[in-house]
């Protein structure tokens, strides 16, 4: 691999966030050969921005482009790089000899989260240093790589305080929901019970819903309202925070 292009000693690492039955999950890689596991990542090249970077590897990843991402922390532990899984790769030939010395620079990671919709990746991507990339339950992390734990840890915290701030849920929710479902996404998110008058009232004083003018048969022979989001109002409340406690 050539290295020439790219900005020495940074790097991207990127915290993908998906909703599923409940669960956050996370998109991670598993490395060829080792029972390691990391975060989608890569260099900067020379004539690119971070953010750029970072686009391009959740592209890689998910196969999805336009998606929701926000720079939360750069890390610059002298400590967090370290070569022996790089090592180990040169050793069971995934990657040349020649490359040692580019990974044995000191690396500054600037960390970015994500948020996408879980069904849209219907083939996660796994890259040239990975055998899988699938999707794991944030509370049943695998060995990870380097400091990938304490990014993913970081990210966490980030995207709840964020979510106290802006909405989240045209990001991890499909397109039609029920108030239940966004109420269900919020609560996992934030690890927490939200009373369910409070949450709607509060939501819908928002003014980003959308009624369909459809229900969905539901639990106790309840059939909840279906909602989408009015894209443009969301993303005027995104932009601008919130101007209620909405918990």
């Amino acid at each position: 691999m050539d290295f020439s292009d790219y900005v020495p000693s940074v790097s991207v690492d990127c915290v993908v966030f998906g909703f599923h039955q409940n669960q956050l999950k996370v998109l991670m890689l598993k490395l060829k050969h080792l029972n390691l596991w990391a975060l989608p990542g890569g260099f900067i090249k020379i004539n690119q921005s971070a953010t750029i970077a970072a686009d391009k590897v959740l592209k890689d990843r998910t196969g999805l482009e336009g998606i929701y991402q926000q720079q939360f922390h750069v890390f610059t532990d002298p400590e967090r790089s370290q070569t022996s899984h790089i090592e180990q790769l040169i050793t069971n030939d995934v990657l040349d000899k020649d490359v040692l010395g580019w990974f044995k620079n000191r690396f500054i990671s600037i960390g970015y989260y994500a948020l996408v919709e879980y069904s849209k990746v219907n083939k996660p991507e796994p890259d040239f240093l990975s055998e899988k990339c699938q999707w794991v339950s944030l509370d049943e992390l695998p060995e990870l790589m380097l400091d990938h734990e304490e990014i993913i840890k970081r990210a966490y915290v980030r995207l709840k305080q964020d979510l106290y701030q802006k909405p989240v849920g045209i990001n991890l929710l499909p397109e039609k929901f029920t108030m239940p479902e966004l109420q269900a996404l919020y609560e996992t998110i934030l690890q927490k019970k939200i009373d369910r008058r409070n949450f709607r009232r509060k939501i819908l004083s928002l003014n980003i819903l959308i009624d369909t003018k459809e229900k969905r048969m539901g639990s106790n022979n309840r059939a909840p309202i279906v909602y989408k989001f009015d894209k443009t109002k969301y993303h005027q409340v995104l932009k601008e925070g919130y101007h209620i406690n909405l918990f």
